[in-house]
């Protein structure tokens, strides 16, 4: 009927929506069948493989596909959107998907990375992960999920699995402190991830060369802890002699305390100014120690001074550190800093269906995506409740289905209905910024109301269910795609701005607690 129609409508929303997106909702779907609608419309039917992709197409991109379809024909064409008569498929129907290499999400989880590098290929990371987990990351003896004893001195640093899928801290003491389950096998990789996933393979490849120090920041709970244990184990697997050393900060303070009151600072020196490779998390650990921030000061200069690497973890970026000497914060950012966001939809998708398969189960894609869509916090609360969805699927003796999933996450569900809602966030915002609520649905538009409220709406979209419709409406009837565009704006600028990111961040804090 128009020659190479849905190829030619497919150019242009690839060049309107991001990479990932496009290659996640639009590149899969079938080409449309078109009819003529009397006197001069076209109609559009698409096929949608189950439920939450059509209510997700439909809510995030209906518009601007009926608008391009509509450009392309020349004429006014409307869009419906169908399930396929084929219903996606569930228990080991889902595992062989898993292995096809086929459809959107196993295609994320394929992937490996957005951005291959020339290490990456040199050591079998070329941007094709493995579809199984690797058999140091599966559950030993450990309960589903949880972690056996670890040679950090703190409990909670044990837990920090990061993107692992089921890591288990092996019971032996190691010298070097890693965790040979964290490696960048077993690291679901994704947007969220990408700079700083690339950046650590490039120091795996070639220590004490570039992006030294490497800094990492963000929230709990994201990976942190597993990228660096990823490039120490790397290195060692390329290096077996280098001298790498992993630790939490209160470590690094209790080395300190204790060679001082032994007067041995010699042996602090010796211990860490002799390493190839230190990885320390948690920086922001040192705030208000000063003699500990004189001894890693030392050590820091010490270790650059012979080309050995330094990675380092912290909640926050270098200039946003505080009681951390300024001579400090300078030598944290003048190598590469980089930030570990949220997980994406999509990665958190793959997220799911990774760790599921290495808890010994199959979860259906279309659970995976409504767990997803309502944990978005970090991946331990999204391994979390992937455990109380698979546990209750055991313990009732029922299939994973989204309504299992609805009931085994109740009070999750239930609690993120009462703490976060758009007036909420709009009060929020407003009080942070100090400006007035009603400026929220206000026609006005200078930068010192446009940009919170382009913030209030990014958030909306973030950490409610509400459709782009519906947040616009909250937004004093604003159009949906007004709410996209703040959307597509905040998020970008978020992974380039610091200050945004830390601002968002405690934002997201606030209405969380």
């Amino acid at each position: 009927m128009i020659p190479d129609f849905w190829n030619r409508c497919c150019e242009r929303l690839a060049a309107e929506i991001p990479e990932q997106q496009f290659n996640t909702w639009m590149r899969p779907l079938p080409e449309p069948v078109l009819s003529e609608s009397p006197p001069n419309r076209l109609i559009a039917r698409l096929s949608v493989p189950n439920r939450f992709k059509l209510d997700w197409i439909r809510t995030q991109y209906g518009g601007r596909i009926q608008a391009v379809m509509s450009e392309v024909a020349d004429r006014e064409v409307g869009l419906e959107l169908s399930l396929a008569p084929n219903p996606a498929p569930s228990g080991a129907g889902a595992t062989r998907l898993l292995r096809s290499g086929s459809g959107s999400v196993r295609q994320l989880l394929n992937d490996g990375a957005f951005v291959p590098t020339p290490h990456a290929a040199s050591h079998g990371h070329d941007g094709q992960a493995e579809n199984h987990t690797s058999p140091q990351a599966r559950p030993t003896s450990a309960a589903p999920g949880s972690t056996s004893a670890s040679t950090e001195p703190s409990p909670h640093i044990a837990a920090r699995n990061g993107f692992a899928s089921g890591a288990v801290v092996p019971p032996g003491v190691s010298t070097n402190r890693l965790n040979p389950a964290l490696t960048f096998d077993t690291l679901v990789a994704g947007r969220a991830n990408q700079m700083a996933r690339t950046a650590a393979l490039h120091v795996a490849g070639a220590p004490g060369v570039m992006y030294n120090p490497l800094f990492i920041y963000g929230g709990v709970g994201l990976g942190k802890t597993h990228l660096i244990h990823a490039v120490g184990n790397a290195l060692l697997k390329d290096k077996p002699d280098a001298r790498i050393l992993y630790l939490h900060a209160e470590q690094f303070i209790s080395d300190v305390v204790k060679n001082y009151q032994r007067k041995t600072f010699d042996e602090l020196k010796a211990k860490y100014h002799r390493l190839d490779l230190l990885l320390i998390d948690d920086v922001q650990f040192f705030a208000g120690k000063e003699r500990t921030q004189e001894e890693f000061f030392n050590a820091f200069e010490a270790l650059l001074a012979k080309k050995a690497h330094i990675i380092m973890t912290s909640d926050t970026y270098p200039k946003g550190l505080v009681d951390i000497d300024q001579r400090l914060t300078s030598r944290f950012d003048a190598g590469l800093t980089v930030a570990i966001e949220p997980p994406e939809l999509e990665m958190r998708v793959a997220i799911l269906i990774r760790k599921a398969v290495s808890e010994g189960a199959a979860m259906p894609e279309e659970v995976a995506f409504f767990v997803a869509k309502n944990v978005r916090a970090n991946v331990r609360e999204l391994e979390g409740a992937l455990r109380k969805v698979l546990a209750y699927a055991r313990f009732t003796h029922k299939d994973i289905t989204i309504n299992l999933a609805r009931e085994a996450l109740k009070d999750l569900l239930s609690l993120q209905n009462r703490q976060i809602s758009i007036e909420n966030i709009q009060k929020t915002v407003a009080d942070f910024y100090k400006i007035k609520v009603a400026d929220m649905y206000s026609k006005k538009r200078p930068n010192s109301i446009a940009r919170p409220r382009q913030i209030a709406m990014y958030l909306a979209k973030e950490m409610t269910q509400k459709s782009l419709p519906e947040i616009g409406d909250s937004f004093g009837g604003r159009d949906h795609t007004t709410v996209l565009h703040a959307v597509r704006k905040i998020g970008g600028e978020r992974q380039k701005d610091p200050e945004l990111n830390q601002q968002l961040h405690v934002l997201e804090q606030t209405l969380k607690g």
